[in-house]
C-alpha cells in the first residue's frame, strides 16, 4: 500500500515542476485576483507543508513551531531556481520521510495540530492537499504559457493513441 502513495505522490511533483517549467519567468510571481496566490506563493506553501509535516513524521507534530504559515503567502519574489529549490526542497523532505516507512507503518498514529491520525490518514489528507494545490500551479502556468504551453496529460484528439499506450499510468522505475 506504501508504495501506491509513493507512486501518486511521485506523479503530482512530476506534474508540478512540467507546469513549473512552463510558465514564463514573470509569471511564476503574479498574482491573478485580489487575495488570489502566484504559483512561488504556492510553491512555499506546498514546501513548507510538506516540510513541516514530514519532518520528525513520526515523531513529532506535523504542525511544527518553526512553520510561519502565514509567510508562505507573502508577496516575495522569487526567481525560477529559488521556486525550484523551494519545491524540490519539501519534496525531497516527504521523499525521505516515505522511504523510511513500511506498510506496517500505516497502521501507526501520527499528530497533525494535536489532532491524531493514523499514518494512513495522514497520507491521503496530505496527497489530497497536495492534488488541490498542484491542480492550482497547472492552471496558473496554463493561464501564463498561452499558446506555447504543451500538453501535461492526453492532448486533445490524442486518447485513441494514449490508450494504445499509456505510459503515464505506469509506476516509476
Amino acid at each position: 500500500m506504501l508504495q501506491d502513495f509513493i507512486t501518486e505522490y511521485h506523479r503530482y511533483r512530476i506534474l508540478g515542476e512540467r507546469a513549473i517549467a512552463q510558465a514564463p519567468d514573470d509569471a511564476l510571481n503574479r498574482i491573478p485576483a485580489l487575495e488570489g496566490n502566484s504559483i512561488a506563493m504556492i510553491v512555499r506553501h506546498v514546501s513548507g507543508n510538506l516540510t513541516s509535516r514530514f519532518t520528525d513524521f513520526l515523531t513529532e507534530d506535523g504542525e511544527k513551531p518553526w512553520r510561519e504559515r502565514d509567510d508562505e503567502f507573502a508577496q516575495v519574489r522569487l526567481s525560477r531556481d529559488e521556486v525550484n529549490a523551494l519545491w524540490r526542497s519539501g519534496w525531497d523532505t516527504l521523499g525521505a520521510a516515505l522511504a523510511a516507512l513500511t506498510d506496517a507503518d500505516l497502521a501507526r498514529n501520527v499528530t497533525i495540530r494535536h489532532q491524531p491520525l493514523t499514518v494512513h490518514a495522514a497520507l491521503c489528507r496530505s496527497l489530497s492537499h497536495v492534488s488541490n494545490h498542484v491542480g492550482q500551479i497547472v492552471l496558473l502556468a496554463r493561464m501564463s504559457a498561452g499558446e506555447s504551453w504543451g500538453s501535461l496529460s492526453i492532448p486533445r484528439g490524442g486518447t485513441a493513441a494514449y490508450n494504445a499506450n499509456p505510459t503515464a499510468e505506469k509506476a516509476p522505475q
